[in-house]
């Protein structure tokens, strides 16, 4: 049994197929498809079996499945190692593991560290 937690999330299974904005203020897994704009103040998880074509802005990303957009991360973008990500990247860290494909300009914006 699944234990209660205080955590909301959305779940997009993969038989499921969104077209339009999709607009959140919590945290998105995603193993089905999204075919238009994602905007959320939370985090996204796109799962090996996800899909998004459009324009993501979102807080963090943790990506296994497949984007064809460009993408806003205000703090942290992990691409696994099953990733495809074709489009452009602006966050302050990205994590790019053997094997992902990133096809794209990344830009990289302040991470408030000091060198």
């Amino acid at each position: 049994m699944a234990k209660n937690t205080d955590q909301q999330f959305t779940q997009i299974s993969h038989s499921i197929t969104i077209k339009g904005e999709v607009f959140g203020n919590g945290d998105l897994r995603i193993a089905g498809n999204i075919i238009g704009s994602l905007t959320s103040t939370g985090s996204i998880i796109i799962e090996k079996s996800g899909l998004l074509e459009g324009d993501i802005k979102v807080n963090s990303a943790t990506v296994a499945g497949k984007i064809n957009g460009n993408m806003d991360c205000s703090e942290k973008l992990i691409l696994e190692s099953n990733a495809q990500f074709i489009g452009n990247i602006k966050t302050k860290q990205l994590v790019i593991e053997s094997g992902a494909i990133f096809q794209g300009n990344c830009e990289m914006t302040s991470s408030d560290k000091t060198v």
